[in-house]
């Protein structure tokens, strides 16, 4: 039994501000502890429910934030960026069932810091649709047979998960008082209700289903600056929609993640382009 486990920091019980989601933050180092915490409650779920392999990747921001030294030593782990399939990187038919930790809600939706993928992004939309890493990232295993079993973060992305993935386990730890503002519970608490969601999550892995991968996959995002726009549609196969947006077709989820941690890399590169003029 081989579980997948990508671990977000947004969607952490006692994390609400981007003091503590950014690297120099004062408040960052303890939100380290917390991502960490949650991580080894899963990792200790997975292996209380069966587990006989578990693969962690650290997937918040610059994706090495997770303290090495005090994870459950069972598990390996994956971090650095860039990394080709981004918050699903080493995800493969070999894995059984996967878990999203510390997840939080797509941009533009009700949630705990909500976003998707970047905060450089203010729309994220496939075929139409608001989507949120969670549901991207669970296309992305569906297209290697591998279904979602567990979900945690705020009750808006567990709600999501509910009603998107059959037969997964969420276990909400905060909701939202505001984008940067929550209602959290105890951090010993979530992590508690993490490992034996966790435990149960593995124990039932084998009825769970993957999600349908649409045949067709077109992604749309909206920018905060044109010239992020302009550098995205410079993509092979992209387009420009609007002075802000740029689309295009993808084959399948592989290449649907590619493309999302070029667009954000370009996204970031224009934005620093920019701030000398919003700083004078």
């Amino acid at each position: 039994m081989h579980v997948y486990i990508s671990v977000d920091m947004e969607g952490v019980a006692g994390i609400a501000t981007t003091d503590q989601i950014a690297r120099g933050g004062t408040g960052y180092p303890r939100a380290q502890e917390l991502m960490t915490a949650e991580t080894n409650a899963a990792i200790a779920g997975a292996f209380d429910g069966g587990a006989t392999v578990v693969t962690v990747n650290d997937s918040h921001g610059t994706m090495d934030n997770l303290l090495h030294d005090q994870l459950d030593d069972r598990a390996s782990v994956i971090f650095g960026a860039p990394k080709a399939q981004c918050m699903a990187q080493g995800l493969d038919d070999r894995h059984d069932v996967a878990f999203f930790v510390g997840y939080h809600a797509a941009a533009g939706e009700d949630g705990v810091l909500a976003h998707s993928f970047s905060s450089f992004f203010s729309e994220f939309r496939i075929n139409g649709s608001t989507m949120s890493e969670a549901q991207v990232n669970a296309l992305y295993a569906a297209s290697h047979g591998v279904p979602v079993g567990l979900v945690t973060g705020d009750r808006s992305i567990c709600a999501v998960a509910e009603a998107e993935f059959a037969g997964v386990l969420a276990v909400p730890v905060k909701s939202a008082e505001g984008w940067t503002a929550t209602n959290s519970l105890h951090p010993r608490v979530a992590c508690q209700m993490i490992r034996a969601g966790a435990a149960a999550a593995v124990r039932r892995a084998d009825v769970l289903k993957p999600v349908q991968v649409p045949d067709r996959l077109t992604l749309e995002v909206t920018m905060q600056i044109p010239t992020a726009a302009e550098l995205a549609a410079m993509v092979p196969g992209a387009r420009q929609t609007g002075q802000f947006s740029a689309a295009c077709e993808l084959a399948d989820p592989r290449e649907l993640l590619g493309l999302v941690s070029v667009w954000y890399s370009l996204a970031a590169g224009a934005m620093r382009g920019r701030l000398p003029l919003v700083l004078r």
